[in-house]
């Protein structure tokens, strides 16, 4: 085919287009006009739906229509995101995402049915919390090394729990089981919040979860913190090592959340979502809740969030596609 006629092909296909880019334009000026659902692909309490319901109070308020949570767990989040590739762009049904569904979801298992950036529009960066090793009291266990001792000596491997499948707490325990040579067999949850109950009640007495989900079982005494993913120890766990000195140098990770939506969704909507997140993040509602729950927040524009997503994707797709092959051996 030669340039003219590629030429010719290419405007005739803007031209056909033209209709549709120029209804949602319209659209996006007068949105919204009526209630924004957002999909959280997790149970209600964990991570993910408290970062939802975070923002969409300050979501309401700022744009003058209801932005209500609708929670559809299973399946890690992806069936959720398969689904927002084909919802229609008009800023009425958007969905929680971040690393589950952008980053560890697709390196995890390779016949995902979308591209994380192609096929999702990013809007807006939520913020990250941690991920601990954390054990039941019954196990015994008071420190990593013996935690690490106890694990050697199970002849049919460590059940411990996450908050799904993809999760940050799911790779990390495969991540840190493949370089101890351990034997982990994991017990999937549709969220953080539903593994807490077979954790408390003892059932599993092994976990890598979030600090939000986690928080107010280690205060009580009922769990035992063994490390943390953050760079640095936290400061109302001190006594808790990082993984990093424990010896995983290279593992500083937060489990991350954000705003994402269809593909093609108009820019207007998305810089106003972005700019009502931003600005959120210094109300004192919220900052009190980012404190507690030890949430590391960025005010990222929709842009700096593709990068930093993409960034992650580079990261950790390599290290994660190696490891669960030298565990499928």
């Amino acid at each position: 085919m030669n340039r003219l006629a590629r030429l010719a092909l290419s405007l005739i296909a803007l031209v056909a287009a033209w209709p549709a880019m120029d209804h949602w334009s319209a659209m996006a000026q007068e949105w919204p006009t009526r209630t924004v659902r957002i999909i959280v692909p997790f149970a209600p309490g964990g991570a993910a739906d408290t970062a939802a319901r975070l923002y969409s109070e300050a979501l309401s308020q700022a744009l003058g229509k209801q932005f209500v949570i609708e929670n559809r767990p299973g399946g890690g989040g992806i069936p959720v995101a398969e689904a927002m590739v084909r919802t229609e762009p008009d800023g009425y049904t958007l969905m929680v995402s971040g690393v589950p569904i952008i980053v560890l979801g697709p390196a995890m298992n390779k016949n995902v049915g979308y591209d994380p950036m192609r096929d999702l529009t990013h809007i807006a960066y939520f913020g990250g919390t941690p991920n601990m090793l954390a054990v039941h009291r019954s196990l015994g266990t008071r420190t990593y090394a013996e935690f690490l001792a106890h694990a050697r000596k199970q002849p049919t491997g460590t059940d411990y729990v996450s908050a799904g499948l993809g999760t940050m707490g799911n790779w990390a325990a495969e991540y840190f089981a493949a370089l101890e040579g351990l034997k982990f067999n994991h017990v999937a949850y549709k969220g953080g919040s539903q593994a807490i109950v077979d954790l408390i009640a003892g059932h599993v007495k092994t976990s890598v979860l979030t600090w939000t989900a986690l928080e107010q079982h280690i205060r009580a005494g009922t769990l035992t913190a063994l490390a943390v993913t953050s760079a640095n120890r936290l400061p109302y766990l001190p006594e808790v090592p990082t993984f990093r000195e424990l010896g995983y140098k290279d593992f500083v990770s937060v489990a991350w959340f954000s705003l994402s939506g269809p593909p093609n969704l108009p820019r207007a909507i998305v810089e106003r979502i972005n700019a009502v997140v931003i600005k959120a993040m210094e109300r004192p509602e919220i900052r009190k809740t980012i404190e507690r729950d030890a949430i590391e927040t960025m005010p990222l524009t929709a842009a700096e969030l593709n990068a930093f997503a993409q960034a992650e994707i580079d990261r950790w797709t390599p290290l994660v596609r190696r490891i669960m092959a030298e565990r499928q051996r």
